[in-house]
């Protein structure tokens, strides 16, 4: 079993733990959701305002570990794994600031998640675009359009532009901080614009080599 593996597998146990730890601490009815400037509109029984997360990060977790054993193309997998490994290593750290931040919330230690939240983001985004400059074409991982999954070329080119721009959204993300009141939207405007330039760039660069190859075979 790999290192990662038992990594992830050791924060899942960990986020069980810590429910039964905390259980009889907590108040029956837990806030657990927060609105965009900050404040609590939300909330759930104890039970589930404690054990839900980590049921989703078991069940994350066997996703993650399943996707480079049932990718057709997990040699290409292999050629960036640790790459891959560190992203998910991040991202089950990631939730369980999350998790984290709701636990300490009910137990009277309010901090703000327009403070918390960017910058675990911001940290997450720039590191995908670490990852995105490693891809090989895959299934699962990365940017994944008809037009990159149709060529090795225009899957290189999306993803080395898509690493850039992953990266600036994620210093964006994490500028958040010092912007509380609109930390949310220093998060979601990037990650969706980067999102529709990714794609639309990946169907232009497609149509490019496209001419290319039509062009080479008229010279041919």
């Amino acid at each position: 079993m790999r290192t990662s593996e038992l990594m992830i597998g050791a924060m899942v146990l960990l986020s069980f733990m810590i429910s039964i730890a905390v259980y009889p601490s907590m108040p029956a009815q837990m806030a657990t959701h927060w609105n965009a400037e900050g404040e609590v509109d939300g909330s759930m029984p104890r039970f589930w305002g404690l054990f839900l997360l980590p049921f989703i990060f078991a069940g994350l977790a066997l996703l993650f570990l399943a996707i480079p054993r049932i990718d057709p193309l997990q040699a290409n997998i292999e050629q960036f794994r640790r790459y891959y490994d560190g992203f998910v290593i991040l991202f089950f750290i990631f939730l369980l600031s999350i998790y984290t931040h709701t636990i300490l919330w009910n137990t009277g230690i309010e901090i703000s998640p327009n403070i918390t939240f960017p910058i675990g983001v911001g940290i997450l985004l720039y590191y995908s675009g670490i990852l995105l400059e490693h891809a090989k074409r895959n299934w699962f991982i990365g940017i994944r359009t008809p037009w990159t999954l149709s060529n090795d070329r225009v899957w290189e080119r999306t993803h080395q532009r898509g690493a850039k721009l992953f990266k600036l959204a994620g210093i964006i993300a994490v500028a958040g901080v010092f912007f509380e009141r609109y930390a949310l939207f220093f998060v979601l405007v990037p990650v969706i614009l980067v999102a529709l330039y990714t794609i639309s760039y990946s169907y232009f660069v497609y149509q490019k080599e496209l001419g290319n190859r039509i062009e080479d075979a008229r010279k041919g």
